[in-house]
């Protein structure tokens, strides 16, 4: 007795291959770019009256800055490379180049702030004269235009996991920012010169928080480990009671890039028959239940057993 077989992808080839179309978020190239001209002009005055104030929290904050602007630049290659079409070699697209990036991203971040720690250490045994109006006035700057990219961002961060982590980034910025202003104008008023090193190291550890997480996160992907947002088991309950549904094998779940995620399973029905409609109507609740835009059913009768169905077999 031969078997049925039919797969649910991502578009529609022929009677066996069936797909749910992924409407394309809109198009935030020009905001994307917007935003990293800002922050990098932002980098650039801040670098430039950090040294001339001798703030060391003000050159912490462009580091800062400087990192989320390559985060920035990180998600507008996103952006860009998930609407290159696959080739013959590169089937599933550039979609995960952006997991790759993250990582990068991650380790510039961690090599820029382990310097800007180790001269904010230094100047509290040697601590120099900070302007603090000239802190205070250029961080506030930073609030301004990290306050207007967040709001260029906004309309997208709702739909779009990779808008959403460029929004979260420039309003933590804005926070930051926030923080080097309250520091200047503690040293104006106080004279306590030792608070610039002070909040650098706080900025610091901050940076270093967020960064550990987004590594964490980014290798975690380049593993094809269960994206965090996705519940494999939910995910295989609500397989298993799929109509007709007697098992669930070869059950897996990985990130395509940082915004899609992917499933492939083997199914076994009764009569190891499906259709069309049974393969669009699971394919649809996946990304509507769990947000698994790319998913791939095989269909078995159960009669010879499958030797990816052992679950130490990948």
């Amino acid at each position: 007795m031969e078997h049925d077989h039919r797969e649910a992808h991502g578009h529609h080839h022929d009677d066996d291959h069936v797909h749910v179309h992924i409407h394309a978020p809109k198009d935030f190239g020009v905001t994307f770019a917007i935003a990293t001209a800002l922050s990098v002009g932002l980098v650039a005055v801040q670098v430039f009256y950090g040294i001339a104030a001798h703030s060391v929290a003000l050159l912490a904050d462009a580091g800062h800055n400087f990192g989320d602007a390559l985060a920035l630049v990180i998600a507008w290659g996103a952006h860009v490379l998930a609407r290159l079409n696959p080739t013959s070699r590169y089937t599933y697209g550039f979609r995960s180049a952006s997991i790759l990036a993250a990582i990068l991203n991650g380790v510039i971040l961690l090599v820029v702030t382990g310097a800007i720690a180790w001269e904010a250490i230094q100047r509290f045994f040697e601590p120099s004269e900070v302007a603090g109006i000239t802190v205070m006035v250029v961080a506030a700057i930073g609030i301004v235009i990290y306050g207007s990219s967040a709001w260029l961002l906004r309309a997208g961060q709702k739909g779009d996991l990779n808008v959403r982590g460029a929004f979260l980034h420039m309003v933590g910025d804005a926070a930051v920012s926030l923080g080097v202003v309250i520091a200047g104008g503690l040293i104006i008023l106080t004279g306590w010169n030792w608070l610039d090193p002070a909040v650098s190291i706080f900025i610091s550890a901050v940076i270093v928080w967020g960064t550990w997480r987004l590594m964490r996160e980014a290798v975690n992907m380049a593993l094809d480990a269960v994206p965090p947002g996705v519940d494999p088991a939910a995910v295989r309950s609500y397989l298993s009671n799929l109509p007709g549904v007697r098992e669930v094998h070869d059950l897996h779940i990985w990130a395509m890039s940082t915004t899609e995620t992917a499933l492939t399973v083997h199914l076994v029905r009764a009569d190891g028959k499906t259709d069309d409609t049974f393969l669009m109507e699971t394919a649809h609740e996946l990304d509507h239940l769990f947000g698994i835009h790319h998913s791939t059913m095989q269909v078995e009768t159960g009669e010879h057993a499958c030797r990816l169905a052992p679950t130490n077999v990948v």
